[in-house]
């Protein structure tokens, strides 16, 4: 075993390459710790535990790497078999593990140690394997052997073969091991540096260069791709072999194909019909004159006998009418889009000149899964998401898959380990059978006929081995806890006798005490969990562990790889089994760093996705929320990859949301926010972004502006709507264009300064130009600006070797961020609790657009709290996170020229809707009021009053109508949205208010707990969660303004009925709003029965209690006419 170690300490260089790694020699204890041993104790020490070790020696005259296709395998399979671990202070160790689970991995590209051993004396290495598992055997003798004692057996055996004595009769592998002056046919992963790797994929060998300085090292100012036509984006015809370098600038590279071929756009806007549009913003001007004659009324024609009232209720009005047109203004533009997969693939991935093969030309994609906390968020429910990103219909060499485990645990990490053990059977079988959805739990549990327009006779055979599989798959999940537990508890019981043992005989026949062996958290092969463990230790517990990448499936080759009849227990002999890239990330946490929860999380997998794969687009989604639609990817794909794609930083994609009751009792679809909202700020500089289904550009996270950023002016129309207008600038050199961020204003860009900002990982810096030359659009039209040539990223993956994952442990580190820019200006943003919204605020702020992409089918799906407690909850937590958004700097009133005046208004009505509760509640109040009173909040209800009201719910209603036409919503959804607007409003709304000011005044901190993921027991019904009743403070304040609506009612009616001269208008005003106030509340009120009427005790005490008290103070306060005394001349039949 070999532990490959680079010094990670504050005063370590960061990003080296291979060389600055320092290798030293140990071996690992049954109990999990390491053992420096010296050369020379390796040679001697025979009989203690050390299996085998392999050491990185950087070539020599005298060691050269073997073949290179062979080296790269060994090398891919060594850095998946092995669990990397590392941190702040530490060395970074390559643990090569056995196996990662109990049971038997069978997929070639699984993590884990597999295949043969090697038949030499002394030596139980694994033999070398080929894509599929296959022993790599270089003799025809067939006789077992390792790399590494196959490297000895040629350079200091003459080449002759161990096993029959006969020398290699395959000499091209020998001699391309041995012989330092032949050449190779591919440069090995190890003489190559890793900036050369990674440009190596920026070049096309028949049309282009990379230009280099005088000293042969890469130049950051002049990386683009030179022509020997016009220089820059907009040219979409590209030199021949010749062009490059010969001087000419004639544009004889003319390419046929691209000329005759008509051009045809990936996406199409689809503008909502004037007969509805139009009416549309009428109604919305004549209800904004209609707001402004009525506020103008009420102001002047105050309620003298309860001037009070009066004001407090046109207070109220006047904040409604300015909240409503927040809301209201930037819908004025909204629009559809529609995408065309079938011109994506017939330009990315269908044969043609510049690409002969009909490889993918499309661009990598990293997507990101998060969770925490595996009792709230369950292993299986993540497991189910792995298994559908696995399965998306994309390039399986384009995908990669981070899962990023923040809370360390072991049930988390081996939970993965069986997704991608059980994906080895899931995958091929959905691409054989075009399954849809492509989550198992989802689809298996689907209640539609699974036969329908499948035509396979093998299918319905292929189905049940499946789902027997996948049952199978789901015990041993969901017994990951106890196997474990079981485990640590052999090992330790095992340990705990070792040292009794030991102690006895130091202490001979001296007394001695009974000793506590920690109860560590083992792994599979019988080593210590690097992270956290179940029994908190020092350096095992949360917030406090090592940092930790996995390879759980290697990086697939280039080639499609079909399955064979024998080796899988379904026919996959026609199917490409390869499987993408899946890492586990959990960073390093230490006490005292402040990790900055999900934000932080996802910094961390942007730096360690930009070493290991470098998609140029980055798609995040939430534990929960798996691909239901597998061309999701493709369809985002086609806004980025389409011309102006270069300006957009993210696609954002509607949340559905699966197990909802079928009233939709608490609104949770959203489906106004997602089908309304949404729709209409994609008219402008579009959709804010929402946390999850969102594919980003990666260098928008890195904060730079948007190529040509110059060239859009901020007049007045650009800004209210999306149609950008040009303004004639100075031409600008392209290679200025590519990279730019607005700190720097028009000064070139300073390289210099990339380490201040990203760190001093240099593989990091290196990688930033590769994957924004990779992010461009096709440059196959002259239309399309700032973009790449046909065929640039056919070129096969990069090797991920050893000295690439212990780069990647270095920046998730704790103190990797440290002086950085990492959450201010880079990445997601830190500061609040709704980090999404502010790092989607700041992309805007520097121009870039973005884009809403709504799927025929449902793109992703997921699950939303359905008890009335948690939907609280997690309203209370967005709330929260809008009132930080004001109090800080990302408000929208102090946002750049850049964004468009309509989006800065959708921004800052994010910033102030919670402040709308202090007015709301006040307001639900005033008809109890009112009724208590015997006033009301105007004088008497004249006929001006009631046209003016008639007018204002007219208007509303026929906006209602008309917004339900243009975005597809149903009427029952809109009164839904109503009905929890008001509830959240007076509930959480008015606690985030108080939160949030209590932070910003006085400087509390506010901490929220994640949404459980998990549903009700499985004995109970599918909305079993609906009925539960948990008390929270929240409630106080709608059930308090329910019971005194109520009482207010009834004393409203008893005043009327038995006075001497009936105040009936004022009555029937004061019952109207109480009734409104109910009505919106109704849904509320029946959450708090439950299934059958229960409703804990302490709700009704409190609320009685309050309601007492304020009709007592009221009646004290204000005694009818004539009182002498509390309660005055009133009094019941």
């Amino acid at each position: 075993m070999m532990n490959a170690r680079s010094s990670n300490g504050p005063g370590s260089p960061k990003g080296g390459d291979i060389t600055g790694l320092v290798v030293t020699f140990g071996r690992r204890t049954s109990s999990g710790r390491y053992v420096n041993l010296s050369r020379d104790s390796l040679d001697n020490d025979s009989g203690t535990e050390f299996a085998n070790y392999t050491v990185h020696i950087p070539p020599t005259p005298d060691n050269q790497p073997m073949d290179p296709s062979i080296s790269q395998r060994v090398e891919e399979q060594y850095v998946s078999s092995s669990l990397f671990t590392g941190g702040y202070n530490s060395v970074t160790r390559a643990h090569l593990m056995d196996k990662v689970i109990e049971s038997e991995a069978n997929h070639p590209q699984m993590a884990g140690a597999k295949g043969s051993s090697c038949k030499i004396n002394g030596c139980d290495g694994k033999v070398m394997s080929d894509e599929r598992g296959d022993d790599i055997l270089p003799c025809e003798c067939d006789f077992k052997i390792c790399r590494d004692c196959y490297i000895d057996s040629v350079k200091t055996g003459g080449g002759i073969c161990p096993g029959c004595k006969e020398p290699y009769k395959n000499t091209d592998l020998a001699e391309n091991a041995v012989d330092p002056q032949r050449p190779l046919t591919l440069t090995s992963n190890v003489s190559m540096s890793k900036m050369e790797r990674r440009l190596s994929l920026m070049k096309s060998g028949n049309r282009s260069a990379l230009v280099r300085s005088q000293t042969g090292d890469f130049d950051q100012n002049r990386w683009l791709f030179e022509t020997k036509g016009t220089y820059g984006y907009g040219n979409a015809i590209w030199p021949k072999d010749d062009g490059v370098g010969n001087g000419s600038n004639d544009g004889s590279g003319e390419t046929s194909e691209f000329l005759n071929k008509p051009w045809r756009p990936l996406t199409r806007k689809l503008k909502t019909s004037a007969a509805v549009l139009s009416p549309y913003r009428l109604l919305i001007l004549v209800r904004m004159v209609v707001l402004g004659f009525f506020l103008e009324w009420r102001i002047s024609h105050p309620n003298e006998d309860a001037r009070w009232l009066w004001l407090m209720s046109i207070i109220c009005e006047i904040w409604f009418a300015f909240s409503w047109l927040l809301d209201q203004l930037p819908k004025l533009a909204p629009v559809n889009r529609a995408t065309d997969l079938n011109v994506l693939k017939e330009k990315f991935e269908t044969p043609n000149a510049t690409n002969p093969t009909g490889k993918s030309d499309l661009p990598g994609v990293d997507i990101f899964v998060s969770t925490a906390d595996p009792e709230k968020e369950p292993p299986l429910v993540t497991a189910n998401t792995i298994l559908s990103i696995l399965a998306a219909d994309y390039p399986v060499e384009k995908l990669s898959c981070y899962v990023s485990d923040d809370g360390g645990a072991l049930l988390t990490f081996e939970a993965m380990a069986e997704a991608a053990s059980f994906a080895n059977l899931w995958v091929p079988f959905c691409r054989k059978h075009d399954i849809e959805p492509r989550n198992p739990e989802s689809y298996f549990s689907m209640k539609r006929d699974p036969y329908k327009n499948k035509v396979r006779s093998d299918f319905v055979k292929d189905r049940r081995r499946v789902k027997r599989e996948y049952d199978e798959f789901k015990v041993r999940t969901n017994g990951l806890p106890d196997s474990i537990r079981r485990r640590s508890d052999a090992y330790n019981a095992r340990e705990e006798i070792k040292d009794l043992k030991r102690q006895r005989e130091a202490a001979a026949d001296e007394a001695w005490e009974p000793i506590k062996v920690i109860k560590a958290t083992w792994m599979a092969d019988g080593t210590h969990w690097p992270g956290t463990w179940v029994a908190s230790a020092p350096e095992h517990s949360r917030g406090d562990h090592a940092g930790i990448i996995q390879v759980m499936l290697k990086p697939p080759s280039d080639v499609p790889l079909h399955g064979t009849v024998d080796s899988q227990p379904v026919d996959f002999s026609e199917i490409d089994i390869r499987l993408p890239l899946l890492v586990y990330v959990s960073r390093e946490k230490r006490p005292g760093y402040d990790h900055n929860k999900k934000a932080g999380a996802m910094n961390a997998l942007v730096r360690a996705s930009a070493i290991m794969s470098n998609g140029p687009f980055i798609l995040n989604l939430d534990c929960d929320h798996y691909i239901y639609n597998s061309e999701a990817i493709r369809e985002g794909m086609c806004f980025m990859m389409d011309r102006g794609g270069d300006r957009i930083c993210y696609v954002q994609f509607p949340q559905r949301f699966e197990g909802i009751d079928p009233s939709d009792r608490y609104a949770n679809h959203n489906t106004v926010f997602f089908d309304v909202n949404m729709r209409a700020l994609d008219g402008l500089q579009g959709p804010v972004y929402v946390g999850t289904g969102c594919l980003f550009r990666r260098t928008a996270l890195y904060s730079f502006d948007p190529p040509r950023s110059k060239e859009y002016s901020t007049g007045c129309c650009s800004c209210c709507f999306g149609s950008g207008k040009k303004s004639v600038v100075a031409s600008t050199p392209e290679e200025n264009k590519a990279l730019r961020m607005s700190d720097f204003g028009d000064e070139e860009m300073n390289l210099t300064l990339f380490p201040k900002r990203f760190g001093n990982s240099s593989y990091l810096i290196d990688s930033i130009p590769v994957a924004e030359f990779q992010g461009r659009p096709l440059a196959d039209h002259p239309a399309v600006q700032h973009g790449r040539p046909p065929g640039a990223l056919t070129l096969p993956r990069e090797v991920l070797d050893a000295s690439t994952v212990a780069e990647a442990i270095s920046v998730i580190s704790c103190w990797y961020e440290d002086k950085t820019e990492w959450g201010n200006r880079v990445g997601w943003i830190y500061g609040s609790v709704t980090e999404d919204v502010v790092t989607g605020y700041r992309m805007h702020n520097r121009g870039w657009r973005s884009i809403y992409c709504v799927t025929k089918r449902d793109a992703f799906r997921g699950t939303a709290p359905i008890n009335l407690t948690d939907r609280l909850h997690q309203v209370l937590r967005w709330a929260t996170g809008s009132v930080e958004i004001f109090f800080s700097r990302n408000n929208a009133l102090l946002a750049n020229p850049k964004m468009k005046i309509l989006q800065k208004i959708a921004y800052l009505n994010v910033g102030i809707y919670p402040f709308t509760s202090i007015f709301l509640i006040v307001y639900c109040f005033l008809p109890a009021l009112s009724l208590f009173s015997g006033q009301f909040i105007v004088q008497s209800l004249n006929v001006t009053f009631l046209s003016y009201l008639l007018m204002i719910t007219l208007t509303l209603c026929m906006l209602a109508v008309l917004e339900i036409k243009w975005s597809g919503i149903t009427l029952e959804e809109w009164w839904r949205n109503e009905q929890f607007w008001l509830i959240g409003g007076t509930s959480a709304h008015l606690a985030a208010v108080l939160q949030g000011l209590l932070k910003v005044i006085a400087g509390i901190e506010i901490s929220f707990t994640l949404t459980s993921k998990s549903g009700g027991d499985e004995n109970d019904d599918d909305f079993a969660d609906l009925y539960i009743i948990k008390w929270s403070s929240l409630m106080i304040p709608p059930i308090t303004i329910m019971l005194v609506n109520l009482i207010a009612i009834a004393v409203g009616f008893s005043r009327t009925i038995y006075s001497e001269i009936p105040q009936w208008s004022r009555l029937i005003g004061g019952v109207f709003f109480s009734f409104w106030v109910l009505a919106h509340l109704y849904p509320f009120a029946k959450g708090l029965m439950g299934r059958r009427g229960r409703t804990p005790t302490i709700v009704f005490v409190w609320s009685g209690l309050i309601a007492i008290t304020i009709s007592l103070l009221w009646v004290a306060i204000d005694p009818p006419a004539g009182a002498t005394g509390i309660g005055g001349s009133f009094q019941f039949p």
